[in-house]
């Protein structure tokens, strides 16, 4: 952890993997390899194609390139960004870093497949959008092009976007931007016929803001009429967000977790996201269920939380009540007991004489870029497989259970 820390951190061209063979190939061997689809196109290709023969329904492909602060780089970014008017040579870096993270994305778009989706960060995009998303800005007119055309690309390929969250720096103009957006998409995509969302916010429940957050931006899709999209993950950045706005234990976190998922998988809302105040009163004493429509990437390595939600689920067919379009993600290289029981799962019901039988749709998250441009994302990945402790009985179990079938089965 505290190397990968230090290489990710580093400015020198000595450290930089893209710039040291030996480091590379190092990196490249070890955690790159499991963690991360390729650095090139074809790479990326096989990676995916891998996964579609193993019987995954598809992707969730990101480009690796994004910023990484700590508080106190944040803090000095944010004081330094007066507004002041750039000189040339700022405009044509600005421009230039938009443009290769525009170009990034749009190959990110065209490597996937129609039901895919890519995620995104818009830190990715270099200084300027930093800048924007530190002082609560709108994006610039040139960065607003560049996602706009990236847009109506993955609209045309019918390819889904998520928008990740990102750090506590950046994160309310993240919300407020992709608020934006999926207002002037969603309220028109249709995937296969039906009403969806093209694009996806992140939600970060270990955030104690979270439920009130998800909560406005719920009575904004029902205000306005468009399908609000949620890819709720548990939070990444815990070695950068400040603590204070953090749940206070695993088991709070978990509890926000699996609350906010049964609220939008039910489509009711309950204890812990709780209905807009001009809702809750008519809703609550006469029964009313008033519930914008969402689509959902139930992003998670927990197994209790994945089977929580395949419960509900079910227990939405018995009831003859419609499903909410839901999706479930595991990262490359974590959790595949996870994610295998749930392709598994997907083929007995496609073979299954049960007409009601729901098929799971499993994805994994794919990372491409150079072992340079995924330095951050590896350190994340890192910081998470810190308690992998905690999940490796849980994985050892699964797997002795399924070597045992696979003996007994080859001595019949």
């Amino acid at each position: 952890m505290a190397l990968l820390s230090f290489l990710a951190g580093s400015k020198s061209p000595l450290l930089d993997p893209d710039r040291n063979p030996l480091l590379k190939y190092i990196l490249s061997q070890t955690v790159y390899t499991q963690f991360c689809a390729g650095g090139t196109p074809q790479e990326v290709k096989e990676s995916i194609q891998n996964l579609k023969r193993m019987g995954y329904t598809g992707v969730i492909l990101g480009y690796a390139k994004e910023v990484v602060m700590d508080e106190d780089e944040a803090s000095a970014s944010g004081a330094s960004t007066t507004g002041g008017t750039e000189d040339a040579a700022e405009q044509e870096k600005n421009a230039r870093e938009i443009l290769d993270w525009k170009d990034g994305t749009m190959r990110t778009v065209e490597l996937a497949d129609e039901g895919d989706f890519v995620a995104l960060k818009f830190t990715g995009a270099g200084k300027q959008a930093l800048e924007h998303l530190l002082r609560k800005l709108p994006p610039s007119p040139q960065l607003e092009d560049a996602i706009l055309e990236i847009c109506d690309t993955a609209k045309r390929r019918n390819v889904r976007l998520l928008f990740d969250a990102e750090q506590q720096a950046v994160q309310h103009a993240i919300d407020e931007w992709t608020l934006e957006f999926q207002r002037r998409y969603n309220k028109y995509f249709t995937l296969r016929g039906e009403p969806r969302a093209l694009i996806y916010g992140t939600y970060q429940a270990y955030l104690l803001s979270t439920p009130a957050t998800l909560g406005r931006h719920l009575e904004a899709a029902q205000d306005e009429g468009f399908v609000l999209g949620v890819k709720l993950v548990r939070g990444a950045y815990i070695g950068s967000d400040p603590r204070h706005l953090i749940c206070g234990t695993k088991e709070e976190t978990d509890r926000q977790y699996d609350g906010i998922a049964e609220s939008l998988i039910t489509r009711r809302y309950g204890d812990v996201l709780r209905a807009p105040t001009k809702l809750s009163t008519a809703s609550t004493s006469q029964g009313i269920s008033s519930f914008p429509r969402a689509d959902l990437v139930l992003a998670t390595h927990n197994r209790a939380s994945v089977k929580k939600a395949r419960a509900l689920r079910d227990q939405q067919i018995r009831e003859g009540k419609p499903l909410i379009e839901m999706a479930y993600g595991q990262l490359q290289g974590m959790a595949d007991d996870i994610s295998c029981e749930l392709v598994e799962e997907g083929k007995d019901a496609r073979e299954s004489a049960v007409i009601d039988a729901e098929i799971p749709k499993a994805y994994k998250y794919l990372v491409w870029g150079t072992v340079g441009e995924c330095m951050e994302y590896l350190v994340r990945r890192a910081q998470e497989n810190k308690d992998a402790v905690s999940r490796t009985m849980d994985t050892r179990k699964a797997m002795s259970k399924e070597l045992k079938r696979r003996v007994l089965s080859i001595r019949e």
